[in-house]
């Protein structure tokens, strides 16, 4: 897809494979989203998806309630169901730009996982991934930050895509402007203090050198085969070196030595964000000189995991510090990979197993799995009293489940 396609050639060759029956799009009220919304109820009429809009109200502006009343307005024109769904959790701590951004994916996929949508479609064009490109070149990125935005991606259970991402933001309001629609400037997309607009104006300048959105698009397409490539071949030496033992991920040292750096990194990598049920893969500096500790036979904790060497494998275990306070009722999910399964037991919960748990163990050793594995592993507490450890083989009415297998771990690798 070249950055000169049509807006509705671009939605046409994007959802001609396999079509969903229901699609969701999210629409801000800017320009870039209220586009995507009208051609989409275009190519509904075509006989596309049936369609279902939603817009986040983040409260963070006087101006935000009216504008998601404009959007729906807008969707009722077009015979499209739409809600409005707000957020008012910013406690007023931390960066403000990715809290919004984590409450706006969780909200619009409960949205979309309650009104039956498998997947919503995201406005962003080719500016906004040449301006990706940029910033995360500025932040040294590699290969995977380079290859931009994903035009598909699963995430909270839900499929996200970006069909205009070979498109022009100003195509996109040329086509409003056409059709006599309009749409809310954000004030934010002119305030300097944000890297993201830094990042606009300064593609203004280094164009005259070549560095066009164009360009930079075509750059990001390259590195993103050339990430397909690697993760083709992270797979490959997972699926030979790596097996799931008690949630932990243990691979083989003969097949992982004998890889590329760059394999190995990424493996490791991926098998850390495993692990800790991470959005982000662990940062270059931390990741590089855990894996030099590992080949010295060493130990590292890293985001929330604890990796370790044997003659034969590495191990890579959940950290007990990072579930120690982690406490859920019998019957949810605890730290996002396990349930327990048992008799009805009032009052019980699931904690970490923990020294305490270990202490009341008949047999600390009969699983025969390492002291770091267990006291990270699920265990059925009611008050200070042990109920169950299943993996450490104490209470035979339990099971732990996990949520997880070696084929989830594998295809994972591709999801970004």
């Amino acid at each position: 897809m070249t950055a000169t396609v049509h807006p509705k050639d671009a939605l046409r060759d994007f959802f001609a494979p396999g079509r969903p029956d229901r699609l969701g799009v999210a629409v801000s009220g800017g320009g870039d989203s209220t586009a995507l919304l009208c051609l989409l109820a275009d190519l509904r009429a075509e006989g596309g998806p049936k369609l279902a809009a939603v817009t986040v109200d983040h409260t963070l502006r006087p101006e935000s309630a009216q504008e998601a009343a404009l959007v729906a307005a807008l969707c009722a024109q077009l015979g499209v169901d739409h809600a409005t769904l707000r957020w008012t959790g910013w406690d007023g701590r931390g960066n403000l730009s990715d809290a919004a951004r984590r409450a706006r994916q969780a909200l619009i996929a409960n949205w979309a996982r309650d009104s039956e949508i498998g997947t919503v479609a995201l406005a962003h064009t080719s500016d906004d991934q040449a301006e990706t490109f940029l910033l995360r070149l500025a932040r040294g990125s590699g290969v995977d930050g380079l290859s931009g935005m994903a035009p598909r991606r699963r995430s909270h259970g839900i499929e996200w895509v970006r069909p205009l991402l070979g498109v022009r933001r100003q195509a996109l309001r040329d086509d409003l402007s056409a059709r006599g629609v309009g749409w809310v400037e954000d004030p934010t997309n002119a305030d300097e203090r944000y890297d993201r607009v830094r990042a606009r104006k300064a593609l203004d300048l280094l164009a005259p050198l070549g560095l066009t959105v164009p360009r930079l698009t075509e750059t990001a397409g390259r590195m993103a085969r050339a990430r397909s490539a690697l993760d083709s071949a992270v797979a490959d030496l997972a699926r030979v070196a790596c097996t799931i033992e008690a949630g932990d991920v243990v691979i083989a040292r003969d097949g992982f030595d004998a890889a590329p750096e760059e394999v190995r990194l990424r493996l490791l990598a991926h098998a850390v964000r495993f692990v800790a049920s991470a959005e982000y893969r662990p940062r270059f500096e931390p990741l590089t000189e855990a894996a030099a500790a590992l080949a010295r036979g060493g130990r590292r904790t890293l985001a929330g995991t604890l990796l370790s060497a044997t003659g034969r494998a590495y191990r890579v275990a959940r950290e007990h510090r990072a579930v120690a306070g982690l406490t859920v009722p019998v019957g949810e999910v605890w730290d996002g990979r396990w349930r327990m399964a048992g008799p009805a037991l009032q009052g019980a919960e699931i904690r970490a197993l923990g020294p305490e748990g270990m202490a009341q163990l008949d047999d600390p050793r009969a699983s025969g799995l390492p002291y770091a594995t267990l006291v990270a592993s699920p265990a059925v507490w009611s008050g200070a009293r042990l109920v169950a450890a299943p993996i450490a083989l104490f209470g035979s009415n339990w099971r732990a489940e996990p949520l997880f297998s070696v084929q989830s771990f594998i295809s994972s690798i591709f999801a970004h």
